[in-house]
């Protein structure tokens, strides 16, 4: 399974462009560190495709940090010095912005809100908020009913022989190729 994730900073403001059928298509470029501090960042070129495509580029900018969830496919490119480069893009399934306006729709409000608000923070339901009469009720298990025991049976005695066991070694003459 290709699975790819990555928490990244747009370096470059996502595009929305259209395919021959009409469909909708992102690309933008987000650096990420490197493994070794004195390499310098990775760059990699992310695309959107759909309802996606569009939320990329209504919602993101350049300098934003972010977490996206993919897979990532490598393209061969022919450059025009006659040679071809193999790169790396990202096809985004998921995106998740971590600025600190999206992340405090995240927080657990229960804990820090008076009256034990819950905020439902959504891009829809942002106004929308349940109140707690009570805290919740511990958890109990419904009645159940229990079975009769077993009666259990008795085991004959294990007898501790010394037994020797004679293992024939595979002979190496054998048709298997390898």
């Amino acid at each position: 399974m290709n699975s790819f994730i990555v928490m990244a900073e747009i370096v470059k403001d996502p595009e929305l462009r259209y395919t021959t059928d009409n469909k909708k298509r992102a690309e933008m470029l987000i650096k990420f560190p490197a493994l070794r501090e004195e390499d310098p960042p990775s760059i990699l070129k992310v695309v959107g495709w759909g309802n996606l495509a569009e939320e990329i580029c209504d919602r993101y900018r350049e300098g934003d940090q972010v977490v996206i969830e993919g897979r990532l496919n490598m393209n061969t490119v022919e450059r025009p010095e006659g040679f071809k480069e193999k790169r790396a893009e990202l096809t985004a399934s998921r995106i998740h912005s971590l600025k600190p306006e999206a992340l405090k729709s995240w927080a657990p409000a229960a804990k820090s809100s008076p009256n034990n608000v819950i905020s439902n923070s959504s891009s829809n339901q942002s106004d929308k908020i349940q109140r707690w009469s009570e805290p919740p009720t511990k958890y109990e298990p419904a009645n159940t009913s229990t079975l009769p025991p077993v009666e259990s049976e008795t085991l004959p005695p294990v007898s501790e022989e010394n037994k020797i066991y004679v293992i024939n070694e595979p002979s190496i003459d054998d048709d298997i190729p390898f």
